[in-house]
């Protein structure tokens, strides 16, 4: 078995689009009416959700005439906000067949469909043409991705001259101590490969990408985390429609993991942002 095979394995939890909208009608949402915005407290599969995704694109000047790649795309929920508020046609690429399935079924949900395209691929050979995009970006995707040199070779690769790579991943902490498992993207060690900001800097060097952009988004991470909890504490249990769908019933250790490495500086969720060199 793969490595891709076991990371794919690890997102796939059953009948996903089945119980996303049996989640919504949970939730007060109607299936035949939803909107995208809708979707936004189940298929922002990421640090801090629609929070963490309005502050990454608050860097970026996305416009209706771009093409995005959303390398990674997991249910599509990233590539549906970038369609759905800026106007851009976006293609998501993401290794779990499951997901991807999700992701469409989700997208022709809500009307979206013309605007954004999904296939099955690693990120490390992406089934796109070269220099055909003018923005990617990655969301919490790299900690599966061992080999952080062809990871930015590649993304460099669809990007056109000047271009964009916007990436939010959960990198390495600075204390150096050792992540615990399960979380959210690994159920064990062997498939997490969690390596410091400096380490994609050099690799997205390596590929003609410039740094132009870091921020390090622990606190922002420990302060949604607590909020989470206490909101769930105090309704008796998580929302019927949330991120936790596709984790299936590990979810609470993963999400406990996760925040104990941050407490312990094992885990660092950090933004960084570059750019291809023109031609």
């Amino acid at each position: 078995m793969t490595l891709e095979t076991d990371v794919a394995n690890h997102y796939t939890t059953g009948a996903l689009t089945d119980r996303v909208k049996a989640a919504m009608i949970a939730a007060g949402i109607d299936p035949e009416a939803a909107t995208a915005k809708d979707l936004k407290a189940g298929d922002e599969f990421h640090t801090g959700g629609v929070a963490a995704s309005d502050h990454f694109f608050g860097h970026l000047d996305i416009t209706s005439e771009m093409r995005v790649l959303d390398a990674g795309c997991g249910i599509g929920g990233t590539s549906r906000l970038i369609a759905d508020r800026f106007g851009a046609t976006v293609t998501g690429v993401d290794l779990t067949p499951e997901f991807v399935e999700t992701a469409r079924d989700l997208t022709e949900m809500v009307g979206m469909g013309d605007r954004i395209g999904f296939h099955v691929g690693s990120v490390l050979d992406m089934p796109v043409g070269d220099a055909e995009f003018d923005l990617a970006v990655m969301m919490h995707v790299g900690m599966n991705i061992a080999d952080k040199t062809a990871l930015m070779s590649e993304v460099a690769r669809c990007l056109k001259p000047g271009g964009t790579f916007a990436v939010f991943d959960v990198m390495a902490g600075p204390s150096g101590a050792a992540a615990l498992y399960p979380v959210p993207w690994s159920t064990v060690a062997e498939t997490s490969f969690l390596h410091s900001p400096d380490t994609y800097a050099d690799a997205a060097a390596a590929a003609g990408l410039t740094e132009i952009l870091r921020e390090d988004r622990t606190a922002f991470a420990r302060d949604f985390f607590a909020q989470v909890a206490a909101k769930t504490v105090e309704a008796g249990g998580p929302p019927p429609f949330g991120i936790h769908l596709m984790m299936g019933e590990t979810a609470p250790e993963k999400f406990g993991n996760y925040v104990r490495g941050l407490e312990i500086g094992a885990l660092a969720p950090t933004e960084m942002i570059f750019r291809k060199d023109a031609a």
